[in-house]
Parts: C-alpha cells; structure tokens; sequence
C-alpha cells in the first residue's frame, strides 16, 4: 500500500478529501483535510435525481482544488467514492465520464449498502465498541445503517432518509411549519418502515455531520471537561427533548442551542431523521464517531490481508506514536519487561487496591508510551507525553482510558497526583485511592526499569513493607525510589547485588 493515501468522497452535501500517511504496517495518521460544501445534489430531488449545473460547477472545482493538494502532498495513491446524490442521478455516468477527461479523476459510485459496510468497518477498527450496535451515518440524500454483532458486520441497509433530500421535499416549501413537520415524520415513518426487523440495539454509534454536530452541542453545554469528540457517549433518552425542540425550530431560533452556525441549514432536518431511526431501532444509549466512510475505505486497503481487522494486540494510535516519536527505547522486548514488572506490582498489591486488576490494559498502554515525551527533550519529557497522549490517542480507547493513560503518563515523578488536572477531569477518571496507587506502580516500575540493566526482579508485600529483590545494583534507583509518594504508609527495602568486587583490594 502507497506510504500516502488520498481519499475524495462525493457526498449529496459535502465534499471531502483526506491524506493519510502510513508510519508503519499498522501505523498511521491523518496530514491532510480539505472539505467543500459542494451541494452536489442541489436541486437534484425535484428533478428527478439529476444533477443541476450549479452543484455540478461547484463539484469540478472543488475536486479541481482537492488534486492540486494531492499533487502538494505527493500522495501515490488516489481513491474517490461518490455516494447518494451520484447514485441516485440519471446523468450519473455523464458527469463521472466528464470529470475522467478533464480531471484524469476516476470516480467510483457506491451503493449505499457499500457506504453502510465503509462506515461501520472504520467503527469496528477505531472505536472501542465490542457489543452489538448499530451505526447510522446520516447523510445528504441517505442514511445508511450497519448492524453489528460479536465484532463482525452481519447487515448493512439504506434508506432514502437525507438532510437534503428532506429539506428540498419539504422545509424549503412555503407551507406551514405545522405541516412541514407533519409532512416531514410521515415520509421518514413510511421509509422506516422498510427497515430489516432486526435491526434493533440499544446502542448506536451516530457517524456524519448531523450527529458529530449534536455531540459537540451536547458537549458544550454540559461543559464536558475533554475536547475530543471521537468515542463521546451520552443517554438518548436525556437528550430526546433537546433533539425534539432542535427539529421543530424555527432557522431564527437555532443560535440558542450551541450549534455551529455552519451546520444551520440541514440540521433540523437531520435531527428529526436522527431522532426517529434511534427510536425506532430502540437506542438508549450513543456513542459518537469522528470515523466513517472514509476512513472505512482506507482500512480496506490497509487491512484486506489481515480479515478487515488490526491484530489484537495492536491499537494504531499507540502504533503511529510511537512510530513518530520514537522513544529511545524501542527494542519490543524491552518495554515487555516494565509491563511484567507492573503487572508483578499490581498483583502483589491487590489486597490493597482491591479492583480486581481492572486498569491493567491502560496501565499497560501507559507503559508502552512512557518514553514518548523524550523525543522532544529530557526536560519536563512527562508533561510532553501528557500532551501528546491526549492530542494523539484517537483510535479504539473510550474518554475515560485516554485520560488515565495521559494523566499516568504525566504522573512520573515525586508526587503521584497532579492536583489541578485530577480536579479539571476528575469525572472521568477513577477515584483518587485507586489512582494513587496506579500511579505509583507505573511510576515505580518505570524507575526500576530505567535504574537496572536488564535485572530479574520479584517482589514482595505483607506486613506494610514491600520487598524488592534483584539481581543487579539498584544503586540509582534507591534514592529516587526513596523520595516517591505511597498511596499508604509503608516501607520499601531493596535487596540488590551492591557487592564490591575490588573491596578488598581498596582496604574498604
């Protein structure tokens, strides 16, 4: 696969491009995105489906645009999907033949099971959903739904349910708004209808600009303390009155509800095709995605030897950090051994913490990551890690594991906690007893790992004194070891190999 894909997708209301960079097999990241309100479909739906001059004009510009990109970026491999307004349009094949003899632009139209598969395959990969659920990706003329059960996509279906669609049928006429609204459910209803009956969850995972909109509106007025959307989970059923009052607005009022002001035109009509798909499918629960389609294409490529799925054992956050920041210690083995060393330290201290080991997999992570902050500079390298983690772990962790892995990954040092940050997210984390001593193993497993060379260790907990026993000087590691903060009062000895071979030689 090229080290630089480009992904175009040709919405009914957007157009998009992506650049991602491959760091490794399983590594990589977003360089690049470009997006342009093409309104491809624009008149479209009271046309019979074709295409109109002015949302065909803006679409060769903007796709005119995206290639100079593309060339900037030095991208090899180019990949461009059209969906809805495209598939739906008569003169499809006309504008697709148009754009290959001025552009050299192979466009590829999908149907829209194929844009439902696209998106929940970026769900499984890079959102940390392992229960059955159903993704909804609401778009301009589709919404395209994927079930999902025990990790595997079993369905995909389409409905005729867009942003655009709806509001060409039926908010732009001059009726009242009683019976636009009316008009409006009745159509969605009947549409509805059409939908496999087993599709039901009571999770769902919202994908496109409507429910990405609606999270970020829900996160500001909740004053939710992450600003990450990707993997945001909220109650449908405490927020059905605010996406209710959000469809039956009018455009004047929509200001009021910490919407951005770009998504005004199609919002009502999304949220009202939102709000009755999780209804009917009988969604309690939403998590929000800031994957899809695109990335769901990019995946296909990257993962078509492996079943469309990452190995277990790999996250491509983790991967593409630390493919980029290369630590300095990145021989495999090597990060192993601070992983067995925590992992010895978080079953000897059980009896203490009493969670039944249930952190062990963001302590684990926390480790892997814990040079990432060196890269930049030895000096204050935690807080650079901290930061890093919190920009860079996109992929496959919920809020709450992102924000453990960050603050432990910023805990090296003296005191185990950082006040201001515990206190800022403090929701989302767990409580300060259990943090405490998260903390000091990462920290003290981190020190031992740095102090020895490649010493075998076992350890030792009762009667409040921890033993450690190695089989090399811990000569460094003791003072530092000495100074850190326990989560309770209890005392450290060290049994190391300080033997003085030259002792007698010295007169020592």
């Amino acid at each position: 696969m090229a080290k630089r894909t480009a992904i175009i997708d040709i919405g009914s209301n957007s157009a998009r491009l992506v650049i991602y960079e491959k760091t490794s097999r399983y590594g990589f990241h977003l360089i690049c995105e470009q997006k342009s309100k093409v309104r491809i479909g624009e008149g479209a739906y009271e046309k019979n489906g074709y295409l109109q001059p002015i949302g065909i004009r803006r679409a060769y510009l903007a796709l005119k645009s995206f290639l100079y990109t593309i060339d900037k970026y030095q991208a090899k491999k180019t990949i461009c999907i059209a969906t809805s307004a495209l598939r739906d349009a008569p003169n499809a094949q006309i504008f697709t033949s148009w754009i290959k003899e001025n552009l050299n632009l192979n466009i590829k139209v999908i149907d829209g099971k194929k844009e439902a598969y696209y998106g929940a395959l970026a769900v499984l990969n890079l959102l940390p959903v392992h229960q059955n659920v159903i993704c909804i990706d609401i778009g301009g003329g589709s919404s395209d739904l994927a079930l999902i059960q025990k990790g595997k996509i079993v369905d995909t279906y389409s409905l005729n349910l867009g942003t655009v669609r709806l509001k060409e049928l039926f908010f732009d006429k001059h009726d009242k708004k009683s019976h636009i609204y009316l008009n409006a459910k009745a159509y969605i209803q009947k549409e509805l209808q059409k939908l496999p009956q087993h599709f039901k969850s009571h999770l769902a995972v919202g994908i496109g600009g409507t429910a990405r909109a609606l999270s970020k509106a829900i996160m500001k007025r909740s004053n939710y303390p992450l600003d990450k959307l990707h993997a945001f989970n909220y109650s449908f059923d405490e927020y059905r009155p605010f996406f209710e009052a959000i469809s039956q607005s009018s455009a004047k009022n929509l200001k009021k509800f910490s919407l951005k002001k770009n998504r005004f035109d199609t919002i009502r009509e999304g949220t009202l095709i939102f709000t009755k798909i999780l209804t009917y499918i009988g969604t309690e629960e939403i998590v929000s995605s800031e994957v899809g389609v695109r990335e769901g294409v990019f995946l296909h490529q990257l993962l078509h030897q492996n079943g469309y799925h990452f190995p277990l054992e790999i996250n491509p956050s983790v991967r593409s950090i630390l493919d980029r920041f290369k630590p300095q210690i990145t021989i495999e083995k090597k990060r192993k051994v601070k992983q067995k060393l925590a992992q010895s330290l978080y079953d000897i201290f059980q009896s203490e913490i009493g969670d039944n080991k249930a952190y062990a997999s963001e302590l684990f992570w926390a480790l892997k990551l814990s040079n990432i902050g060196k890269t930049l500079t030895i000096y204050k390298a935690h807080q650079h890690a901290f930061y890093i983690a919190m920009q860079e772990l996109n992929y496959g962790f919920t809020h709450r594991q992102i924000m453990l892995i960050s603050l432990l990954l910023r805990m090296h040092g003296k005191e185990l906690l950082h006040t201001d940050l515990y206190e800022k997210y403090q929701t989302l984390l767990p409580e300060k007893r259990i943090l405490s001593w998260l903390s000091f193993i990462y920290t003290l497993s981190v020190l031992l790992h740095e102090s020895s060379n490649s010493a075998k260790f076992s350890f030792s907990f009762q009667n409040k004194i921890l033993s450690i026993r190695a089989d090399k000087p811990l000569y460094l590691a003791k003072e530092k070891i000495k100074a850190l903060e326990k989560p309770i009062p209890f005392a450290i000895i060290i049994h190391d190999d300080s033997s003085l071979p030259l002792s007698n030689a010295l007169g020592i």
